[in-house]
C-alpha cells in the first residue's frame, strides 16, 4: 500500500526528529519524555522520596522520568488503558482510573501516603473532527483534576496538557480556582505548530477537595 503525502511527511519529519533521536541514544520509549524533563528540572518537582502518578503513561516515557527523579526512597504509579511494558521503580496499573477497582488497586499501591506530584498526558481517541476532539480533550482534563482533587497531597503540584482552543480559557480559569498557583509551560520538544500547553498547579487552595 503507498503512503499519503501527509503520512509520507509525517515519518520524514519523524527520522529527522533530534528529541526522537535523542530518547533512542538515551532509552527513553519517546520524544515526549523531553518535554517533561525541561519542566520537571525548571520548576523542582519530582523531587528524592516522592510519591508521583502518571495518568495517561503509555508508552512510559514519562514515568521513566519521574523514576530517575524520585530515586529508590519515592514511588511512581502509571496508569493507562494500555498496557504499559514494565519499568524499573514503576508500578504500572493497566485500566481507566474513573473506574472504582482501579482506584482500589491505586489506593493498595500508595500504602496510605498522599501523592506528591500527578501527571497527566492524557489524551482521546482521535475522531478527526476538531471541535469533537478538543471537547473529550478538555473532558479528561477535568477529570485529572478531580483525581488530583482527591488524591493529592495539599502541598503537591499537578501538571496536564490541555490543548488552547474551545473550553480552554475556562479551564484555566478552574485550574486556578483549585491551586494556589499556576503556571503555563511550552517545553522546547513541543513542536511549533501544536497547540498544546502544559498547565502546572501547585498547592491546593483550602475548601478544594470534594
Amino acid at each position: 500500500m503507498t503512503r499519503s503525502k501527509s503520512s509520507e511527511a509525517w515519518l520524514k519529519r519523524h527520522v529527522s526528529d533530534p528529541y526522537v533521536r535523542k530518547a533512542g541514544a538515551q532509552g527513553y520509549r519517546s520524544r515526549a519524555a523531553f518535554k517533561l524533563l525541561e519542566i520537571v528540572r525548571r520548576d523542582g518537582l519530582a523531587r528524592p522520596g516522592d510519591c508521583a502518578v502518571d495518568l495517561g503513561a503509555a508508552p512510559g516515557s514519562w514515568s521513566q522520568v519521574l523514576a530517575g527523579r524520585v530515586g529508590k526512597s519515592g514511588r511512581v504509579i502509571a496508569l493507562d488503558l494500555l498496557e504499559v511494558s514494565a519499568l524499573p521503580g514503576v508500578t504500572v496499573i493497566q485500566g481507566d482510573f474513573r473506574d472504582e477497582s482501579v482506584l482500589r488497586r491505586l489506593e493498595e499501591a500508595l500504602e496510605g501516603r498522599k501523592i506528591d506530584l500527578v501527571v497527566s498526558d492524557l489524551a482521546p481517541n482521535i475522531s478527526g473532527v476538531r471541535a469533537t476532539d478538543q471537547a473529550r480533550s478538555l473532558q479528561l482534563c477535568e477529570l485529572a483534576l478531580d483525581f488530583a482533587k482527591i488524591h493529592l497531597n495539599p502541598r503537591g503540584a499537578f501538571l496536564v496538557k490541555a490543548f488552547q482552543g474551545s473550553g480552554y480559557p475556562e479551564f484555566l480559569a478552574e485550574m486556578e480556582r483549585v491551586f494556589e498557583a499556576v503556571t503555563s509551560r511550552k517545553p522546547g520538544a513541543s513542536r511549533g505548530e501544536s497547540k498544546e500547553m502544559y498547565l502546572l498547579g501547585r498547592s491546593l487552595r483550602t475548601g478544594t477537595v470534594p
